[in-house]
């Protein structure tokens, strides 16, 4: 049974973060910020300028009380511990943001939006330093733990895409659409009437292992290897499309929430934790030591494989879930849920 923060929000919440001393930041439709301790009381409330909905929440990784929101195509900076008119405002995309991310050195900040730009403010001398571009809306954007150069992105063009700064192309790009095509798989067909339009990336602690949640209901997970990443694990996770992903602190731990009104848990540790101790290395002895027939097959026996994994928990939220975030709330660990109502749920979760 979930525990229902209320009294926040007038209409549907869009959006959640947590700093890392338990404050949770709420964003909602029509310009409707909030702040919530750990014991789910209200501590903080502000109406954005010009009712925007607030489309992404994102704390300061080494500033806890830096509190970046997206409000249409404005960012705007504010100080949690006084919740008032933003400190500073940046006007630099075109179009409605989708999401922020805030590298882990606190110098730079990405912001995606619906005309498929990503547009990284470099945070010290506030101009924007990078502007990336999708094909289509950029719905999802991340930078990668112990890389604060690198992030990764995904839209509905199907397109995820693995960036530099020192570079304004990908260094990599993978079409999830193509990818189906080519490993012919026994959905293929069903690709033309739901297509796997990305919705929602995260990046594990380790910084080379992500996740990406799609429109046909698949969870992929994906290892970066230098200036390229493949494939690693994919499995159908939802009945309708994952709307959010989250790793969890804990190694490999996945939480994903869907249009189907469930939040699941994953423990794909035992799926990627041997190869992760050291992937270059274990990429190449599987490789050489696969005859040249399962090479070419390695993908699609890998794929139908992974039809086993099985969540370690499933949440019957019921409602349509537009945010995840995951917290320790009163000694214990907790996972947030943002749907079409107005107020915040909060379930348990078991420990790692």
């Amino acid at each position: 049974m979930a525990a229902k923060w209320t009294g926040g929000h007038s209409t549907s919440v869009l959006c959640l973060n947590v700093n890392t001393e338990g404050l949770v930041a709420s964003g909602a439709e029509r310009g409707e910020l909030a702040l919530w301790d750990g014991r789910g009381a209200l501590v903080g409330q502000l109406q954005l300028p010009k009712a925007d909905d607030v489309t992404s929440v994102v704390f300061s990784p080494r500033h806890p009380a830096r509190l970046y929101t997206s409000h249409g195509e404005t960012v705007s900076l504010l100080d949690a511990r006084s919740l008032k008119e933003p400190v500073e405002g940046f006007h630099v995309n075109e179009e409605e943001i989708n999401c922020l991310s805030v590298n882990e050195t606190d110098s730079f900040l990405a912001a995606a939006d619906d005309s498929g730009a990503i547009k990284v403010m470099d945070l010290e001398n506030k101009k924007v330093s990078r502007s990336l571009r999708h094909f289509n809306i950029c719905s999802s954007v991340a930078f990668r733990p112990q890389r604060p150069q690198s992030l990764v992105s995904c839209g509905l063009d199907m397109q995820v895409m693995l960036w530099n700064l020192q570079k304004a192309r990908p260094l990599w790009t993978t079409n999830l659409q193509e990818r189906e095509s080519e490993e012919d798989s026994p959905q293929s067909a069903g690709q033309f009437f739901n297509p796997p339009l990305a919705h929602s990336l995260s990046v594990a602690p380790c910084g080379n292992i992500f996740g990406c949640g799609a429109q046909d209901g698949k969870v992929r997970i994906f290892r970066v290897t230098g200036a390229k990443f493949e494939r690693e694990l994919e499995f159908l996770g939802h009945s309708l499309g994952v709307s959010q992903v989250l790793f969890m602190p804990e190694a490999y731990w996945l939480l994903t929430g869907g249009n189907d009104g469930k939040v699941l848990l994953w423990d794909v540790s035992s799926d990627i934790g041997k190869q992760e101790q050291s992937p270059a290395k274990s990429l190449q002895r599987r490789k050489a030591q696969a005859p040249a027939s399962t090479r070419k097959d390695r993908k699609l026996n890998k794929v139908a494989s992974n039809t086993r994994v099985l969540p370690k928990l499933t949440i019957e939220h019921g409602e349509k879930v537009n945010w995840i975030s995951c917290a320790w709330l009163k000694g214990s660990k907790r996972v947030l849920v943002a749907d079409q109502s107005s107020s915040v749920s909060v379930y348990p979760l078991p420990e790692a």
